[in-house]
């Protein structure tokens, strides 16, 4: 029996109430599906923006990523509390497969869907950003910073990508259970806060916001003084910027991080959890 008193749902009944909604997502209309999976994109993308604002011009790694953590999770919060399909949540739909709620194909199908939309969400916001001339910020030097954030990204080989992909979605994929554990909002933005800031610090890869960073990077290359300052204040020469693009993107990227986004929400949380 539910103890009315307790600010956190049990274990056993989140489950349940994650099944069924797992169910009722299977018969979400696929109109309404996009535009929930796009305003996910773009939530996640804001967080990205914003934390990318706040470190561009911060010299040590460690506080850096500390004070990013603490902007990042908004993005999470957004969605948990408005609404919206992120595809790194949605590996949790595993849960409702093997308790032969949902068919395979279903669950793929909304992957899918969902990984698309997330995507035209994240790039939508990544092109604001470039119109709005936020990237020319502390004398474009946050455009260098972008550019900087989207090589890093694709050169950090599968292997890299990969695992980092694991462990990332172990720790998003905790935030939404907790989150959909607690009763109030406190609680659920709580447990979004905490759990992404580890997650942000460690510095893991999540594929929903490597959608808005790595295009968000390509996009800046397009302007010629936030190029001449990221070879300036980094490093880099013509040739490695050209390394800059689609292909390297989701070859080097996108593809390894969202297989270890699946395997991490799948293999080694919603699985585990479920038994």
């Amino acid at each position: 029996m539910e103890n009315t008193n307790s600010p956190m749902l049990s274990p056993a009944e989140v489950f349940k109430a994650n099944v069924q909604l797992e169910i009722n997502r299977t018969k979400m209309p696929v109109a309404k599906m996009i535009f929930l999976g796009i305003f996910a994109g773009m939530f996640i993308a804001l967080g990205a923006d914003g934390s990318s604002v706040a470190i561009h011009n911060i010299a040590n790694v460690g506080m850096a990523r500390t004070i990013a953590g603490s902007i990042f999770p908004i993005g999470l919060m957004l969605i948990v509390l408005l609404g919206g399909e992120l595809f790194t949540g949605d590996c949790l739909l595993i849960m409702g497969v093997l308790d032969k709620k949902i068919k395979v194909l279903s669950m793929i199908r909304i992957l899918i869907i969902v990984f698309i939309s997330n995507l035209i969400g994240a790039v939508i916001i990544a092109y604001l950003v470039f119109l709005s001339g936020q990237f020319g910020y502390s004398n474009n030097l946050l455009g260098a910073f972008t550019i900087k954030v989207a090589m890093g990204k694709i050169d950090l080989g599968f292997t890299k990508a990969f695992t980092s992909g694991i462990l990332c979605n172990i720790l998003v994929c905790a935030a939404v259970m907790l989150a959909a554990r607690a009763k109030d909002v406190t609680g659920k933005l709580l447990c979004c806060f905490f759990i992404i800031l580890l997650f942000v610090v460690s510095g893991y890869e999540h594929c929903v916001a490597n959608m808005y960073y790595v295009p968000a990077g390509m996009i800046a290359k397009l302007n010629p003084l936030y190029v001449k300052d990221a070879m300036e204040q980094y490093g880099y020469t013509a040739q490695q910027l050209g390394t800059l693009n689609i292909p390297n993107f989701i070859f080097n990227n996108l593809i390894p991080v969202t297989i270890g986004n699946i395997v991490g929400g799948m293999a080694f949380f919603g699985i585990p959890l479920m038994y």
